[in-house]
C-alpha cells in the first residue's frame, strides 16, 4: 500500500516526472547563471587606505571651513512672543506696560563684522487689548503685542522677516493630504465630492463647499506684523523711520500657477456655492461676497503656508526688502495676535535675517564636514601608527586578485 511505502520507492513514472520538472527549474549551464563570472575584489592595503583617508580629510576640511565662513556672514535675530498674551493687558498705546523678554526667548546671531563692539539692550514687549474699542480696530488687531528690540548694527540688503513655529506638525500624513488641488486650480468641486475626498472632514459646511477646503487652508497662520519702526534714527530726523517689508516675491516661483484669482467662473457660478473655512470666519464674518473673496493667485502668504514643512519646527517667509539697508537702532513691531499656539504647547517667533551665498544662518553643515575631516585624520593617524609599530604580514596578493 502507498501508505507503507518507504521514501524513495515512488514508481518509475513519478520519478521521471520529477526529473523532468527538476530540469525545468535548473538554471542553464552558463557562467552567468551558474555564478562563475570573474569578479574583482579590492584588497585593502595600508598603502591605499591610509592615503585615501588623508585625501578625504584634505577635501572635507576646506569645504567645511568655507560653509562655516558663509554662514558667519549672516545676521539673524529671533524674538519669541508666545507669552505676550499672558501679560497684564494695557488698554492704551500711551500707557503700555513693557516687560523684558527672558534671555531664553530671544537670540542674536550676528555676522562676524556686525558683532564687533556691539551693545544690545534686552527686547521688551507689552500686551495691548483693544477689545473694548473694537470699532476703532480691525478684527485682526483687537489684541496686539508691541515688541521693541535692538538692531545692533546696520543690516545690508536683502533683509528678510520670517515667522517661526515650533511643535506644529505640518508633516502629518492626513494634514499633508488635506487639500484639493483641482478646486484650487479652478475646477471646482461639489460638497459631496469634497466630503468623499482628501478634504474630509472640512470639505463642506451645511452642505455647501468650503473654499479652499482642507485642514491646511483652515489652519492658515493669521498673526499680522506691522513694518518695523526705527524709534531713534541716527540721522537726527524728527520723526520715526519705517522700514518697509514687501509681501511680493516671497513664495517660490511658479506657486501662483497652482491657484486661480477667483473661484467664480472657475468651477463655481456664484458665491452662494462656497463658504470660507471655519477658522476664516473672523476675516469673512458674512461669508464671501462678490467684492470680498480671496485672490489665492496673488496671496503669497497663503501660498507659503500651503507648501507644508517637513519638520515640526519651521520658518516661513513673511516679508522682504531687497533695496534698503536696515539701520542700526531701536525698532518697534506691532503684532496682531490671532494664531493660538499655547493650547498645543507650541511657540511662535519673529525672525529677522540677512542671507549670504550659502543662504540663511545654518553652520551645522559646515561643522559636519569639519567633524568628518577630523575623524578621517584621526583614523589615518591611528592606522599609520599601527602599521609602523606593528605591521601586519601580507600574503601573495596575486592569488587573491581574482575570484573564480
Amino acid at each position: 500500500m502507498g501508505l507503507f511505502q518507504r521514501k524513495g520507492s515512488e514508481t518509475d513514472e513519478s520519478s521521471e516526472d520529477k526529473k523532468e520538472k527538476g530540469g525545468w527549474r535548473r538554471p542553464a549551464n552558463t557562467a552567468f547563471k551558474q555564478q562563475r563570472l570573474k569578479a574583482w575584489q579590492p584588497i585593502l592595503l595600508p598603502k591605499t587606505v591610509l592615503p585615501t583617508f588623508f585625501l578625504i580629510a584634505i577635501i572635507f576640511g576646506p569645504i567645511g571651513g568655507l560653509l562655516i565662513w558663509g554662514s558667519s556672514l549672516v545676521s539673524e535675530m529671533t524674538f519669541d512672543y508666545t507669552d505676550c498674551e499672558t501679560l497684564t493687558p494695557s488698554t492704551s498705546n500711551t500707557s503700555l506696560s513693557y516687560v523684558e523678554l527672558p534671555s531664553s526667548k530671544y537670540s542674536y546671531h550676528l555676522s562676524s563684522s556686525a558683532s564687533k563692539n556691539v551693545d544690545i539692550n534686552a527686547p521688551v514687549y507689552a500686551f495691548l487689548n483693544n477689545s473694548a474699542n473694537s470699532q476703532d480696530f480691525d478684527v485682526f488687531n483687537q489684541q496686539q503685542c508691541i515688541i521693541q528690540f535692538d538692531v545692533p548694527a546696520d543690516l545690508s540688503a536683502s533683509v528678510f522677516m520670517y515667522y517661526k513655529l515650533t511643535n506644529f506638525f505640518q508633516n502629518h500624513r492626513r494634514y499633508v493630504k488635506s487639500m484639493d488641488s483641482d478646486q484650487l486650480s479652478g475646477k471646482g468641486g461639489s460638497a459631496s465630492h469634497l466630503n468623499s475626498g482628501d478634504c474630509k472632514p472640512l470639505g463642506s459646511l451645511n452642505n455647501i463647499s468650503i473654499y479652499p477646503c482642507g485642514l491646511i487652508a483652515n489652519s492658515l497662520f493669521n498673526d499680522t506684523y506691522s513694518n518695523p519702526v526705527l524709534l531713534n534714527p541716527s540721522n537726527f530726523e524728527a520723526t520715526n523711520v519705517t522700514y518697509n517689508f514687501s509681501s511680493e516675491n516671497i513664495a517660490w516661483p511658479g506657486e501662483s500657477k497652482k491657484y486661480v484669482s477667483t473661484p467664480i467662473g472657475n468651477g463655481y457660478s456664484s458665491v452662494d456655492e462656497i463658504v470660507p473655512p471655519p477658522n476664516w470666519q473672523k476675516r469673512f464674518p458674512n461669508g464671501y461676497t462678490n467684492d470680498n473673496i480671496p485672490n489665492l493667485a496673488t496671496d503669497e502668504h497663503f501660498q507659503n503656508w500651503m507648501r507644508t514643512a517637513g519638520l515640526p519646527t519651521f520658518s516661513k517667509l513673511y516679508g522682504r526688502n531687497d533695496q534698503d539697508a536696515m539701520q542700526k537702532g531701536r525698532y518697534m513691531i506691532t503684532v496682531g495676535l490671532n494664531f493660538p499656539v499655547i493650547p498645543y504647547k507650541g511657540t511662535k517667533s519673529i525672525v529677522i535675517s540677512t542671507v549670504s551665498w550659502i543662504g540663511g544662518k545654518n553652520p551645522f553643515l559646515g561643522w559636519a564636514y569639519v567633524a568628518a575631516a577630523a575623524l578621517f585624520v584621526l583614523l589615518a593617524i591611528a592606522g599609520t601608527a599601527m602599521h609602523l609599530i606593528k605591521p601586519r604580514r601580507l600574503g601573495d596578493m596575486s592569488l587573491l586578485s581574482w575570484n573564480r
